[in-house]
């Protein structure tokens, strides 16, 4: 049975689905989150992804200067059939903004997630569906081969979407991280690597 975002909200609502599960809708399908290391259950999070989401999380205070904010491994609706929880969303504006909303493609700069276990499922499901929300820049952490996968320009719809530029970052390298009205934030990829 496909799930569009309206009937995933109603089946939270009603209880079914209890709020703060593992699982994000996908193509209309809920799927469990993998924030393991690779190798281990799927149940639990590694160490390494941990850290990272830490580090992430202290962009925040940085962001704000710029007129946004850090989401950590919270929604984005992307409708009709997305409702994915990326482990970072850098998001427009603040949090007050959305109090009654989850914030959608248009509110976002850019998404990230931490791959070790799930990094075959974030560099095509994951990557598919934010290219074709039309997200600037989509970031994978990827553990496995300690770099950054950075991917901007969105191109396609459906299932051909993708990003048309990619390029892998290395410890010693700065990433430019998008920003509001053209301004950026600067920050050692090194800092986002255990």
């Amino acid at each position: 049975m496909t799930l569009d975002v309206e009937r995933y909200h109603r089946l939270i609502e009603t209880g079914i689905l209890l709020d703060g599960e593992p699982f994000e809708l996908l193509d209309g399908h809920l799927v469990r989150k993998d924030r393991s290391s690779a190798g281990e259950d799927a149940m639990t999070v590694g160490h390494g992804h941990a850290w990272v989401i830490g580090q992430l999380s202290d962009l925040t205070l940085r962001l704000r200067h710029l007129r946004c904010y850090m989401q950590v491994q919270l929604p984005v609706t992307l409708p009709p059939l997305h409702e994915p929880e990326p482990d970072g969303a850098i998001v427009v504006g603040s949090n007050d903004d959305y109090r009654d909303r989850h914030p959608v493609a248009a509110d976002l700069t850019c998404v990230m997630e931490v791959a070790d276990g799930s990094l075959q499922h974030d560099r095509t499901t994951k990557l598919r569906i934010y290219a074709a929300a039309a997200i600037p820049m989509y970031l994978i952490v990827n553990l496995v081969d300690r770099v950054i996968e950075v991917y901007t320009e969105p191109m396609g719809k459906g299932r051909s979407a993708r990003y048309g530029r990619q390029e892998t970052l290395s410890g010693r390298q700065k990433l430019l991280l998008p920003a509001r009205r053209g301004r950026w934030l600067r920050v050692p990829v090194a800092n986002l690597l255990p």
